[in-house]
């Protein structure tokens, strides 16, 4: 078979062998160089070229196939297969023309690959064996350069010099890089200048022009374009966007927007807070735009502090030491705000830092008073008198009004009230006595408060440690009980006793112990001091006897070492014992202990019945003697109760000048502390009769307020212990005042229930004291009426 085309070259399409073609039956070596013998092959065979979009109204017309078979008649018949037969190419069966029917693209497929073959076309059997040929389509310009990652982004540092590559780009050509210009690509700049510029063959965005300033312009947007045909006229071109980006460096200074800055703080503003902020802008960003601040000079570096807010990079200023509006009212800060990222690249636009004054007001706030001392200490003996000063304490208004001030002890702080404190003086005295052995420690609180605004109070701690005074007796450390049998030799060990005493003085306990003195001279029994605190009791004798005394009392003398010397006496109980040879005791039962024989248990239950039967005529007794009392109201009418508080004595009258004397105020030790009314009994008798002695041992020093303000004293630590005292709730009763009177009851209490005018007569017999009440009623007559 042949194939017919102006520019066609004929191809072998055998690649394993070496294929010669004739007229006659081919003869083929193998690789191996062995002969092969076939049928004489009767197709010749070429490719065939057409170029691409093709866009006539008429079939592409690409070549011509035919066989050496055909005689022209008709009797062949042509049939094409492969890619894109019946629908990209057909044959004329009879002539074996072939046609492209659709639009060819080699970008899309360059190379068809068809298969040919001749058929009788009566019987339809293949004349020759069925071959393929090739279809090329040749390329034309009809693809533009494209940028497939377009468009682009590309950040640079600002002020980079000129020639800094930015991005390459490239750009693809889907013609045919082999065949022609076609796929020549060639780059540049419609957009960018002058601040960029592109390489033509390469593609590589370089920066064109020098100090480029992201605080001027930070964004740059590059238009690129890529023409193919070697940018010739008539090439195809494709463009691009490039956005860059310059990217920041340190290259601007700080500055504050204020040579002065402006503040004010409470003087009661605690340590730590913060007074205000301040900021040194920086047109740098990121990490370029990190700042210290510091204070470098000023009258306020000991009193403020500064720190930077790393989110936002203020300055902010805080109170370092205590502020006081008394004592400084302002003060000067001279702060620096500098970058901690430098750019030695950018030295010359330096120095990168910039200063700024603050002056800080402190306001007055009303302040609580303040002690002269965060604390107190006092050491006081427990001996101490009551009315002991034990410290005054000071405090002042800090404020400039200085106010008057008034103190008082935090009551939970001493809930045993042994304390009280002047008001004005700050005075603390105490009230109790001390005792070491039951409280050795006080933690008092006093309090501080200003007259003209009591919501202000401060407050101290006082710590008042109560000092030793020797004024416990020692006493044996337990009951002691011994033994002691009646085998028993003179010189034996019974017993080691020692003793305890709650004092606690500086070189310790030492204890001397002796029989007591009316035991001095005891027949059976001995004591030995060991000098160590202890001491042994020893028989003097032996030959004990349960019948003749089976318990002894020893009475053992105690003294301590200190001043005063304490002493005392305790007992110790000796039994004696009936005990084995070794010592062991078994039994200590006195017969002494049991009941006489004369002595029945009958008789013993007797004279317990007698004893209940007496007790029971005594209780009877005393319950009908409270029946014949006289009930003390007569009916309910009269059922009138009033609280009323009966005192020591009754004034007689506006002439009673002798009631009371006060000389009691100044001689609590008198035995007459006044005159008492002789027609009745006190019901409480004079609270200066149980004044301590110590209370009121200063009475006299100073004469009048002095011995006033101990005695005061005294009466309210007995009140505050004394149930009794007034003032307390009394129940009187006086339904029958005046029974037995010429007079009678003088209450009002009854007078409505009794219409009739009373008679007043009798007032004038009542003697000058009743008086003017006669002449109140109209008893007496006057010469001037009072009306």
């Amino acid at each position: 078979m042949r194939s017919a085309q102006s520019d066609a070259k004929p191809v072998s399409s055998d690649e394993n062998t070496d294929l010669i073609i004739t007229d006659k039956n081919t003869t083929v070596k193998d690789s191996r160089g062995e002969a092969l013998t076939r049928v004489k092959r009767g197709w010749v065979w070429n490719q065939f070229f057409v170029l691409e979009e093709y866009t006539g109204l008429e079939p592409l017309y690409i070549g011509k196939l035919h066989s050496d078979m055909d005689r022209g008649d008709g009797s062949i018949k042509y049939i094409l297969s492969g890619e894109g037969a019946g629908i990209m190419f057909t044959i004329d069966d009879v002539t074996g023309d072939i046609h492209a029917i659709q639009r060819l693209d080699r970008e899309v497929k360059a190379q068809y690959v068809l298969r040919a073959q001749a058929l009788h076309r009566q019987t339809g059997r293949p004349l020759e064996p069925e071959s393929e040929f090739i279809v090329k389509i040749q390329d034309i310009n009809d693809n533009e350069p494209k940028f497939l990652d377009g468009p682009y982004h590309a950040t640079i540092p600002e002020m980079s010099e000129i020639g800094t590559s930015v991005i390459q780009l490239t750009a693809t050509d889907a013609d045919d890089p082999t065949y022609g210009n076609s796929a020549r690509v060639v780059y540049s700049i419609l957009q960018g200048q002058p601040y960029f510029s592109v390489e033509p063959q390469t593609g590589i965005i370089r920066v064109s022009l020098a100090d480029m300033d992201r605080e001027v312009k930070e964004n740059y947007s590059v238009v690129i374009q890529a023409k193919d045909m070697g940018g010739q006229l008539g090439g195809l071109a494709g463009t691009t966007t490039v956005n860059i980006t310059l990217s920041d460096v340190n290259d601007n200074p700080p500055k504050f927007a204020q040579r002065l800055y402006q503040m004010s703080v409470p003087e009661s503003a605690p340590v730590g807070s913060a007074v205000g902020r301040i900021r040194a802008k920086d047109r740098d960003t990121g990490i370029n735009a990190e700042m210290n601040y510091s204070i470098i000079d000023g009258d306020g570096r000991d009193s403020f502090d500064i720190s930077t807010d790393p989110t936002n990079q203020f300055g902010i200023i805080t109170i370092k030491k205590r502020l006081d509006f008394e004592s400084k009212r302002s003060y000067t800060l001279k702060i620096e705000g500098s970058n901690t990222h430098l750019d030695k690249r950018f030295a010359k636009h330096g120095p990168f830092s910039d200063t700024t004054i603050v002056h800080v007001s402190v306001e007055d706030v009303d302040e609580p008073p303040v002690f002269d001392a965060p604390a107190y200490f006092v050491e006081v003996a427990e001996d101490a008198e009551v009315g002991t000063v034990l410290k005054t304490a000071y405090a002042r208004d800090p404020d400039v009004a200085n106010n008057s001030i008034r103190y008082s002890i935090e009551r939970t702080s001493d809930p045993g009230k042994y304390f009280y404190i002047d008001i004005t003086s700050g005075a603390l005295m105490t009230v109790r006595p001390l005792d070491r052995e039951e409280v050795p420690w006080h933690n008092v609180t006093v309090l501080a408060m200003e007259m003209n605004n009591p919501s202000q109070i401060g407050s101290v701690s006082v710590t008042v440690k109560v000092l030793d005074v020797n004024d416990n007796p020692p006493q044996l450390a337990q009951y002691y009980e011994a033994f002691v049998c009646e085998n028993a030799k003179a010189g034996q060990l019974i017993q080691t006793v020692t003793a305890v005493d709650p004092d606690d003085p500086l070189g310790g306990q030492h204890f001397y112990y002796s029989l007591a003195p009316e035991a001095a001279n005891n027949p059976n029994f001995t004591l030995r001091d060991n000098q160590d605190n202890s001491a042994w009791v020893l028989t003097r004798r032996g030959g004990f006897s349960q019948r003749d005394q089976s318990i002894y009392r020893l009475p053992i003398f105690i003294s301590d070492g200190e001043q005063p010397v304490q002493t005392s006496t305790g007992t110790l109980t000796v039994r004696v014992c009936s005990c084995d040879g070794s010592g062991g005791v078994l039994s200590c039962d006195a017969e002494a202990y049991t009941l006489p024989t004369a002595l029945s248990r009958g008789a013993l239950i007797a004279i317990l019945a007698c004893i209940f039967v007496l007790l029971a005529m005594i209780l009877l007794m005393l319950s009908l003697r409270n029946q014949r009392k006289k009930p003390y109201l007569c009916d309910e009418e009269e059922n009138v109760h009033e609280n009323i508080v009966r005192y020591d004595d009754e004034g007689g009258g506006e002439e009673d000048t002798e009631a009371f004397d006060i000389a009691a105020m100044w001689n609590p030790r008198g035995t007459h502390l006044g005159r008492f009314r002789q027609d009745m009994l006190p019901e409480i008798e004079s609270l200066s009769r149980h004044v301590p002695q110590a209370a009121v041992a200063g009475a006299g020093i100073g004469g009048g307020t002095g011995g006033v303000h101990g005695y005061v004293l005294a009466k309210l630590l007995e009140a505050d212990h004394d149930p009794g005292a007034p003032p307390y709730d009394s129940l009187q009763t006086y339904a029958y005042e005046g029974e037995g009177s010429v007079a009678e009851s003088l209450s009002s209490l009854q007078s409505a229930t009794s219409n009739a005018d009373h008679d007043y007569d009798y007032l004038s017999d009542w003697g000058p004291r009743f008086r003017k009440l006669a002449e109140m009623y109209g008893v007496l007559e006057t010469s001037n009426p009072l009306w």
